[in-house]
């Protein structure tokens, strides 16, 4: 089953999903997607990012990060600065933070005037975190 596969019916355009995916897997579902447009069956998956290990998961989508996406969603701040205002942070920190949330494609800015406006055009986040071992972890261990 391929990450697409598992989330068919739960997501859509209006979501994102976030994973910890392999070169080789990644590959694998790319050249499935490829293979769906060849024969006309249409690719409908939902936005992705994949990160290499779940520590750079986290590190990008920590409690911080996820406090900005979820104010540039409710309260459609009109400025990088007015989104620091909202969240009380240094509006330094928060512009970094957003640059790289854009540069991840999570967010866009829309620029009007002099500022920037940060959009996040998703309804939600769906994260995956697949726990494949490889098969290295012995299933007759038991607890005393």
């Amino acid at each position: 089953m391929t990450l697409s596969d598992a989330f068919d019916d739960t997501t859509t355009a209006d979501t994102l999903l976030v994973t910890v995916q392999h070169d080789d897997d990644l590959y694998r579902d790319g050249r499935e997607a490829i293979e769906r447009l060849r024969r006309s069956d249409g690719v409908n998956d939902p936005d992705r990012f994949a990160f290499e290990s779940s520590d750079l998961l986290f590190e990008t989508f920590n409690p911080r990060t996820m406090a900005l996406l979820e104010t540039i969603a409710d309260a459609a701040p009109e400025s990088i600065r007015e989104t620091a205002r909202l969240v009380n942070r240094d509006v330094k920190n928060v512009h970094e933070e957003l640059s790289e949330l854009e540069r991840l494609g999570v967010i866009r800015f829309e620029t009007s005037e002099r500022a920037k406006q940060p959009i996040f055009p998703y309804e939600e986040i769906v994260i995956s975190l697949p726990f494949d071992h490889g098969g290295a972890y012995d299933i007759t261990h038991t607890r005393s």
